[in-house]
């Protein structure tokens, strides 16, 4: 397998694990599912890319929100961020809930390592109480880059005017690119578990004996 094959199973690894894991909004709640799009388009909210954010974070003036739920952020994160989950784990103890626990694990939990998540209804003042001044800058991430859009919306909607969107997320950073990286997984895989985290490391692997074959 070449380096570049490796590379696209990865991106198609990670992103079927935020396919499967991360439910939309629900109707009726109070975060809106739609208009992120616009105000990235507009230039509402800046699109920052990985590799400009560590200068943006510097000299700009911007903090940074991690919006990952807790597993991943344990995994992989960068010292000194604030971290406020948009989506938490499930823990519904219902029988219509508990069942679809059971499929989850089965279908998608055992193969990506991820938990059933309903949304963090209570994001907003969460994020209030860390950054109480809404003229602060904030950089919002996740793994993706999807459900960071969300959050921007969320926030811009509760009065933050200052935001920057990380595009493409943490998944599309390389090695460098953010300084006092915490955690036991490297932060572009951090939203990789279960059963495709062994895939992961055998396509790593495989890069790695690749350059040594060309190198030799």
């Amino acid at each position: 397998m070449t380096a570049g094959a490796a590379h696209l199973a990865t991106a198609k690894l990670r992103r079927a694990t935020f396919m499967a894991s991360t439910p939309p909004p629900a109707q009726g709640r109070a975060y809106p599912s739609g208009g992120q799009l616009e105000l990235i388009r507009s230039g509402v909210v800046r699109a920052i890319l990985p590799k400009d954010a560590a200068a943006a974070l510097r000299t700009d003036g911007f903090r940074l929100l991690d919006v990952r739920p807790p597993w991943e952020h344990e995994k992989a994160r960068i010292g000194g961020s604030l971290h406020v989950p948009l989506f938490v784990a499930d823990t519904d103890p219902t029988p219509i809930t508990l069942l679809k626990k059971w499929v989850h694990f089965g279908y998608i939990g055992l193969w990506t390592g991820q938990h059933l998540t309903t949304i963090n209804e209570q994001f907003l003042p969460q994020v209030e109480e860390q950054v109480p001044d809404k003229e602060d800058k904030l950089l919002v991430a996740c793994g993706e880059g999807l459900r960071s859009m969300i959050a921007v919306r969320v926030l811009h909607n509760g009065g933050y005017k200052n935001l920057g969107w990380l595009a493409g997320g943490f998944n599309r950073s390389a090695d460098g690119d953010f300084s006092e990286v915490q955690g036991t997984s490297e932060l572009q895989y951090a939203t990789v578990g279960g059963v495709s985290y062994l895939f992961l490391q055998l396509l790593l692997l495989l890069k790695v004996i690749g350059k040594e074959n060309r190198g030799s």
